[in-house]
């Protein structure tokens, strides 16, 4: 599946999968969901995202915790 709002640049957070534009990882977002924040406080913590950035980043993780572990490499 193809994520339009995340991007791989190995010049930007070592690679890592971040929202298109911005130094902010999957990872980051998916942690502060997992730490309780809201929808609402993640977007004032960051005001640069939008609804739909969180959204694409709870997608692209859903699809790639549901990958076989060979296709994640």
């Amino acid at each position: 599946m193809r994520h339009e709002r995340i991007e791989f640049n190995p010049d930007v957070m070592l690679g890592k999968p971040v929202i298109k534009g911005t130094r902010l990882t999957v990872e980051h977002i998916m942690q502060e969901l997992i730490d309780g924040m809201t929808v609402r406080e993640i977007l004032d913590a960051h005001p640069r995202l939008t609804e739909a950035d969180i959204a694409a980043a709870r997608a692209f993780a859903e699809d790639y915790m549901s990958r076989p572990a060979a296709q994640q490499a």
